[in-house]
């Protein structure tokens, strides 16, 4: 997409109040997806609904999700959080099993591995990640971006490594998937929030399985909707999985999927390469300007621009109306559809005065 386009979409779409730099913390949500979660709300509390939501919007949003990873729906399963999608795989290992995580990883990715209390769980920096994979390595769980400081693991290395040491992989998308292009099925497994990058409201999450793996990751959370025929496995234990990754599903929260099904559709009407040279364009600039100011910010090409150090700065950004986060002591700014040069520029003028 052309930025005069991808300009006039964020202008139909958005209406901040304040230089919003915080979409690491959370995404804003587009006006379409605001008015679906609103239809909704209101046909719920009048008793226009047949029920809580449709399933249709729930298909939707998988399918929305899936074009953006680039596999097949099959492949995608629903649900409410990256810790409980991340639990139903460390569920699902052997005592002893080894999982190797970078130091300092968001805490969902690697609490339901720690609290098992059965399982060897190492840490390593997160640029020696790759090569700290070795036989009887189980499962490599890391971040494409991490949470604290915006770097980008080195993708093509890590997946080597495991394939080398016959490893799987568990990749959490949730800070990189909208501006950064994934490639889910060169994973074993991602999971992605979705009320981030991806513009969902908060309940919206994704859980992406290989063919192979669903063969032995067990449903083990498994309700009707995880059925072969939901409607029909309402009463009694499920008779028959669903085939497919749905297997794996939750009961969906319908408002936030009913907002989801919007959210992921405009990504994929601008496009996640637009995306990407719209948010890293503005993270350069972003590092550029700090530089000037004497402020040495974590180099790479990441769209979250993180300053450490200087987290302290953030309730006074806040007074100014500039909207970013202080994760660990460092000061955290992220880019994505809606913001502009002059956002940049209005946050470096406020860390200069």
């Amino acid at each position: 997409m052309e930025t005069t386009s991808l300009s006039r979409t964020a202008d139909d779409e958005f209406a901040p109040e304040t230089t919003y730099l915080n979409t690491s913390t959370c995404g804003l949500l587009p006006r379409r997806t605001v008015a679906a979660v609103q239809a909704l709300a209101e046909a719920i509390a009048t008793g226009r609904s047949a029920g809580s939501g449709d399933f249709e919007a729930v298909e939707a949003a998988r399918a929305g999700f899936a074009r953006l990873a680039g596999v097949d729906a099959d492949r995608v399963a629903t649900g409410s959080s990256v810790s409980v999608h991340v639990g139903l795989i460390a569920a699902s290992l052997p005592p002893g099993a080894e999982v190797l995580a970078p130091e300092g990883e968001f805490s969902s990715v690697v609490s339901p591995f720690a609290v098992r209390g059965d399982l060897k769980v190492r840490y390593v920096p997160l640029d020696g990640l790759a090569d700290a994979v070795r036989p009887g390595t189980a499962l490599v769980a890391f971040s494409a971006v991490q949470s604290a400081d915006g770097r980008i693991a080195d993708l093509d290395a890590v997946r080597a490594a495991a394939a080398a040491h016959g490893a799987r992989t568990l990749l959490d998308a949730t800070q990189s998937a909208g501006w950064l292009p994934l490639y889910a099925g060169a994973y074993d497994y991602t999971v992605t929030g979705g009320f981030k990058f991806l513009l969902c409201p908060r309940g919206a999450s994704f859980l992406t399985v290989t063919e192979e793996a669903q063969r032995t990751l067990p449903a083990v959370f498994a309700a009707w909707v995880a059925s072969d025929d939901p409607w029909n496995s309402t009463y009694g234990p499920v008779e028959r999985l669903s085939p497919t990754a749905r297997r794996y599903d939750e009961p969906p929260a319908f408002l936030s999927y009913h907002g989801a099904e919007h959210s992921l559709a405009l990504l994929g009407e601008v496009g996640i390469d637009a995306l990407h040279a719209h948010a890293t364009g503005l993270a350069a600039r972003m590092r550029a300007g700090l530089a000037g100011l004497g402020h040495e910010a974590v180099p790479g090409e990441s769209a979250i621009v993180v300053v450490p150090g200087l987290g302290g700065r953030e309730p006074g950004l806040a007074r100014a109306g500039v909207m970013v986060s202080n994760r660990a002591g460092n000061l955290r700014a992220a880019f994505h559809l809606y913001n502009t040069e002059a956002d940049v520029d209005w946050v470096l003028d406020a860390l200069s005065g």
